[in-house]
Parts: C-alpha cells; structure tokens; sequence
C-alpha cells in the first residue's frame, strides 16, 4: 500500500520559479507564497521554473483578471523548447473556436492542473479532465518523454487578434490589468 499523499506547503515564489520579464510587474504577497502580475498598456510580464522536469503533476491556482479585459491573456503551460511536440489548442481545417467556457475564471481562484506521464498528458481544470492526449507511439503520434520541459506562465495584451481579430481593443481607463497566483 502506498503511502498518503503529503499536504501541499507554502514554498516562496523564487524557490522554484524566476520572473522571465518586467519584473517590476511581478507582487510578491504571503512571504512570497503568492504572487500578483499585472499587465498595463506597455507590458505584461511572466514567470518560468527554475527546474526542468520530465513527468510530474504541476498545478497552480489562478484568478484571472475581471472587468474590461478584452485581448487579455493568461496562460499557464509547459514548454519543451524547440522543437515543438504538443500544443493544447485544437484546430481543424484551420478552424479553432473549440474553447470552453464553464465558469467565471474572475470571480475566485480555479486550479489549472496538467497530469504528465508515461502514459498521457491529462488538462484539467479544479481537478475536472478538460483535455486528454494518450500516448499512442504505436501509431506513429509523437509524444513528449524524453524531452524535459519547464513550466511557465505570463499575462500579456493580445487585443490585436484575441478580440475577433483585433476588432475590440482594451480601454485602459477601464482595465482591471492583474491576475493573481499561487500554488495549490
């Protein structure tokens, strides 16, 4: 029989993350436990692991920017480097709009988990399955094990091609420009 899982500890942001750019956009709250990024109308900024790691199961919890936030990106993700092995987005024909919307990421913090094995790579948001990707090697799908990838994350201004193609820009009289994150 295996043994309990342990309780999640809070661990200072810069134990095993380093901001990647505008570290003057980066709060550090809760000794350092839980950081807020903010985004105005010259930059966002972003934050990588210190470490590689292949497999794991990565988590963070994340409440997203509210009120006018049109063109505002969040993103939590790995990255292997060059080249690319699997991006999450689905597109078909060249068409995307496959997103999923089943709840206000503003209104309280939600957990964005990716489960990374052998075996797939499982998407999950507040521990719900979103996406899987199964390593099917035997039918010729490439699939990351043997690549160590990194974790990151950023917040940044795309409101020259989120909004339906740039059509909506944000108001930065109006914009609430910070997401706040912290470990599980």
């Amino acid at each position: 029989m295996g043994a309990a899982p342990r309780k999640p500890v809070d661990v200072a942001f810069g134990r095993n993350y380093m901001p990647t750019w505008a570290f003057d956009h980066i709060k550090y709250f809760n000794g350092g436990s839980e950081i807020q990024l903010h985004l105005d109308k010259y930059t966002g900024t972003g934050f990588q692991s210190k470490g590689s790691y292949l497999f794991g199961h990565f988590s963070m919890q994340i409440k997203l920017v509210p009120g006018d936030s049109a063109g505002t990106v969040t993103a939590f993700y790995l990255w292997s480097g060059q080249p690319y092995i699997l991006q999450t987005n689905v597109f078909t024909g060249g068409k995307g709009d496959r997103e999923q919307r089943r709840f206000d990421p503003t209104k309280a913090y939600h957990s964005y988990s990716v489960l990374w094995n052998l075996y797939q790579i499982v998407f999950l948001v507040d521990d719900v399955p979103i996406r899987v990707f199964k390593n099917c090697k035997e039918l010729g799908v490439r699939f990351p094990f043997n690549q160590p990838m990194k974790i990151y994350s950023s917040l940044w201004n795309a409101d020259d091609w989120a909004t339906r193609g740039g059509l909506e820009k944000t108001d930065w009289s109006k914009a609430s420009t910070s997401t706040v994150a912290r470990p599980p």
